[in-house]
C-alpha cells in the first residue's frame, strides 16, 4: 500500500514508518521538523528512514491547507496514519495557540484530504489525556470523556468528534487510538524517562511530581506500533449492534472506532524511577513536587476492545523497556 505517515520524524512516527517499510509498503513521511524539542534528534530519526527506497520525505506543516490539498491530490494515498500533533500537556498551558493550529486546523486538513482522495482508512493518534478528570479505573472507551483538564486533551477529544462527523457524513473509515504514556528508544526529550535518565547521568536531581503518588500505564513503543499497524489493517466499519438509545462512545453506526492502546498495567512512578536507577546503577536525587496543572494522578487502560478487534495485547515489561531505552540513550549520546 501507499501510506502517508504524518509526524514521520517523531518518536512514534519513525518507528511506525520503519515497520511499514519492512513489510513492503510505500511510505510518504511528512513532518515540519519544528523546534518544540531538539530538531537534530528528529533529523537523526529521519536519517534512519531516508535510505530506504520505499520512503520519501515531505517537509510540510499539516496546518498548511494549500500544501496538504496538493499533497493528497498528487499522491493518491491508500491509507493514512496521522501522528503529527503539538504534543505535551504542560506546554499547552504556555502556548495554547500552537495546539489549535496543529491539532485542530491540521486535523481538519487531514480529514479533507482523506475525503477528497477517497482514502480507504484514516488511523489517527488520540490520547489517554481525553479521560481528564475521570477517576473510575481502568479507563474504558465506553466512559464519558467530557471533562478535559488541559487544552491538549481538549484538542484530542475534538479530533475524535471531527473524525466521527466525517465517518458519518462521507463514509470515511476512521480509527482513533488513545495512546497511554509511550516510551522507548528514540523517545521525546520532554518525557519522564528521557528527563530522568539525562538528569541522573548528569548528577542532577529529578523532579518527581505529586510527591511520587502517580501511576502511569507505561506502554513500550514497539507495542504501540504493533497496535497501530494491526488497526490500520482492519478498516473501521459500522457497528450493526450500535444502539442509538444507549450509545457507546467508542463505536458508531458510521465506520468509526476509538480504542485505548496501553499496557493494561499501571506502574507507580516511584517503581518506574527504581527501574531507571537499577538499569543505570545510580540512585537518583529526588525533588518531590506537587501535581502540576493539567496533569492527572493516574492512567490505566482497559484494552479489551482493542484485543477483541485486532487480537493484540501489549506485553513488554517496564524493566525490559527501560533497559532498552537506556541502552539506546547511552549509545546515541555516547554516555
Amino acid at each position: 500500500m501507499k501510506i502517508l505517515v504524518t509526524g514521520a520524524a517523531g518518536f512514534i512516527g519513525m518507528h511506525t514508518s520503519q515497520r511499514l517499510l519492512a513489510r513492503g509498503d510505500q511510505v510518504v513521511g511528512l513532518d515540519n521538523l519544528n523546534d518544540y524539542y531538539d530538531p537534530t534528534l528528529k533529523e537523526a530519526r529521519l536519517a534512519r528512514l531516508t535510505p530506504h527506497e520505499g520512503f520519501r520525505f515531505v517537509k510540510m506543516d499539516v496546518a498548511d491547507r494549500a500544501g496538504m490539498e496538493r499533497l493528497f491530490a498528487e499522491e493518491k494515498f491508500d491509507r493514512v496514519i496521522h501522528l503529527a500533533a503539538q504534543a505535551g500537556v504542560r506546554y499547552s498551558l504556555q502556548n495554547p495557540h500552537a495546539y489549535i493550529d496543529s491539532n485542530l486546523v491540521g486535523f481538519m486538513n487531514i480529514l479533507e484530504g482523506c475525503r477528497h482522495a477517497k482514502v480507504q482508512h484514516l488511523v489517527y493518534a488520540s490520547s489517554s489525556s481525553v479521560y481528564g478528570g475521570n477517576t473510575k479505573m481502568p479507563f474504558s472507551e465506553r466512559d464519558s470523556v467530557d471533562h478535559p483538564v488541559s487544552i491538549y486533551a481538549a484538542t484530542k477529544k475534538a479530533n475524535e468528534l471531527m473524525a466521527h462527523t466525517y465517518s458519518h457524513l462521507y463514509g470515511l473509515p476512521t480509527t482513533g487510538l488513545r495512546f497511554f504514556t509511550v516510551y522507548g528508544p528514540w523517545g521525546r526529550p520532554d518525557m519522564a524517562l528521557f528527563l530522568f535518565t539525562k538528569a541522573i547521568l548528569e548528577g542532577r536531581p529529578i523532579d518527581v511530581f505529586n510527591h511520587g503518588k502517580m501511576k502511569r500505564d507505561f506502554t513500550f513503543v514497539d507495542d504501540i506500533v504493533e497496535g497501530v499497524i494491526r488497526t490500520l489493517d482492519r478498516t473501521a466499519a459500522p457497528d450493526a449492534a450500535f444502539d442509538s438509545d444507549n450509545p457507546d462512545p467508542g463505536r458508531s453506526n458510521a465506520p468509526y472506532r476509538v480504542f485505548n492502546i496501553g499496557n493494561h498495567n499501571p506502574v507507580e512512578l516511584m517503581a518506574f524511577v527504581s527501574a531507571i536507577e537499577e538499569t543505570l546503577g545510580v540512585t537518583a536525587q529526588k525533588n518531590f513536587m506537587p501535581l502540576q496543572d493539567g496533569d492527572v494522578p493516574a492512567t490505566y487502560a482497559d484494552t479489551e476492545a482493542l484485543n477483541a478487534w485486532t487480537g493484540f495485547a501489549p506485553a513488554t515489561s517496564v524493566k525490559d523497556g527501560v533497559a532498552r531505552f537506556v541502552a539506546w540513550y547511552r549509545d546515541y549520546y555516547r554516555v
